[in-house]
């Protein structure tokens, strides 16, 4: 049996029914991790739903309780035993909440409904939908050469919409278990709906709090005002000093010395802003926001930002004639590659005291932030999956150095120590962690096509050492 035969089979997969069937199944258990209580469902996906799958493609799989918090993590292993190369796969059970009463009229979270290219569902972009996609491609292999033709492992977890609490641990723990070349996994979106993506890390992530506490209780405008400092007005300036007017950041320290020439070139052959290439629901572009002199993909892609995600001051939802005693902010840096998180909340506070802001407190989150990863461009694995990607679609895919948002590839490229291939099936307007979540349908289709021939040719020639 051949290649094609392989994409052949999986293109007849998704057309005849087979892919919606599996998600249907995988959508309606409600992996709601962020709800408490959530743990005999979290188990009950892996242990009904992936374990059995796996268990008929010859895998051997172990359920471990998570060792902090959280839902559990499922780790399998098919091993071949002429295999020269071991390749980690890697997704996540668990899904943002639900949202029932939000979603449009006819459609469920916990029900697949196609409505034209839209397959929707909680779950159907992030995640259960890309590793569905990915666990039926090892399948498709399978039952068409009769082997992979390498060892693989998979680290399917459940606790990704809370921060992956116990993923480091568990992957420390069970290093050996999950040593491998290279890890290949899906998540997050393509560049375009139409063009195959690669991304190579993620930006990190640091969220924090603002708050300006002037004094108990409010006071009346009309006796007060012009008396009182207002910690609304104080805090927008405090915050207005961060970037400038349009967005470009001034704290030294929350920014890189340079980009690098590797992830500039990449990035010239991978444009955003593009009309209609983010989806019909995508917003359009404001040029002239951020870093100055960069193109926009250098922007989301190979720089850092600065976002303020809420503002509160007085009582927003009922306004009275008042002073109010107090303002908060929620804050977050996106960084890349090249500066030092460690130094973003001292850095922020020499800053605010320079400029005389020593009133308003940072609060970093108790959550640990996101590191940043990137792997080269031009690093041989990706030249490899390119080209596999190239030769099964005919089109040049989208080489981005790192993600623009964030996931745990910190883990897997700095403790496990592997290059990390992200090969994603979604696109940025999939309403993603929003009502009405969904995944395309040409994608998906695609998408099998394209891991399919990504599985076949790790068991060929050629494969990097």
């Amino acid at each position: 049996m051949t290649r094609a035969a392989a994409l052949a089979a999986a293109e007849a997969y998704f057309d005849e029914g087979g892919f919606a069937a599996d998600l249907a199944r995988r959508v309606a258990i409600p992996t709601e991790s962020q709800v408490e209580g959530s743990g005999p469902v979290l188990r009950a996906y892996l242990g009904d739903e992936i374990a059995p799958t796996l268990t008929r493609l010859g895998f051997d799989s172990r359920i471990f309780d998570n060792p902090v918090r959280g839902g559990p993590i499922l780790i399998a292993e098919r091993r071949e035993d002429d295999a020269a190369t071991t390749v980690l796969g890697y997704g996540h059970g668990d899904v943002i909440r639900g949202l029932e009463p939000q979603w449009h009229e006819g459609l469920s979270p916990w029900q697949l409904t196609r409505r034209g290219d839209r397959l929707y569902g909680r779950g159907t972009a992030d995640n259960k939908g890309q590793h569905s996609v990915n666990l039926a491609a090892l399948e498709t292999v399978l039952k068409t050469r009769g082997r992979l033709g390498f060892n693989a492992v998979l680290l399917l977890e459940t606790g990704e919409e809370i921060g992956s609490p116990g993923l480091r641990e568990i992957c420390r723990a069970e290093k050996d278990r999950l040593r491998a070349d290279v890890l290949i996994a899906s998540d997050g979106p393509r560049l375009a709906p139409e063009r195959p993506t690669i991304f190579l890390g993620a930006r990190g992530a640091m969220n924090f709090d603002l708050v300006c506490d002037l004094r108990e209780g409010g006071h009346h405008s009309g006796n007060w005002g012009g008396l009182l400092a207002n910690p609304g007005v104080v805090m927008a300036h405090a915050l207005a000093s961060i970037t400038s007017a349009k967005g470009a950041i001034n704290i030294p320290e929350w920014k890189p010395a340079q980009m690098p020439n590797s992830v500039r070139m990449a990035l010239a052959e991978c444009p955003v802003g593009v009309p209609g290439e983010g989806g019909e629901d995508a917003p359009e572009i404001d040029l002239d926001w951020g870093e100055p002199g960069f193109t926009p993909s250098e922007k989301v892609f190979g720089w850092c930002s600065f976002e303020v995600l809420a503002f509160t001051t007085g009582n927003p939802e009922n306004p009275v004639n008042a002073i109010p005693p107090k303002a908060t902010a929620t804050c977050q840096i996106r960084f890349v590659v090249g500066v030092d998180p460690e130094q973003f909340m001292p850095a922020l506070r020499r800053h605010l005291d320079a400029r005389g802001f020593p009133m308003v407190r940072i609060e970093p989150w108790k959550k640990a932030y996101f590191p940043a990863t990137r792997l080269d461009p031009d690093h041989h694995w990706v030249r490899w999956a390119a080209a596999s990607i190239e030769a099964t679609t005919g089109k040049r895919p989208a080489i981005l150095p790192n993600l623009g948002g964030s996931l745990p590839n910190d883990i897997f490229a700095t403790d496990l120590g592997l290059p990390t291939i992200w090969v994603p099936h979604s696109y940025a307007s999939c309403s993603q962690h929003a009502p009405n979540e969904h995944m395309l349908a040409p994608v998906a289709r695609e998408a099998l096509q394209v891991m399919t021939g990504i599985y076949w040719d790790l068991g060929e020639a050629g494969v990097p050492k």
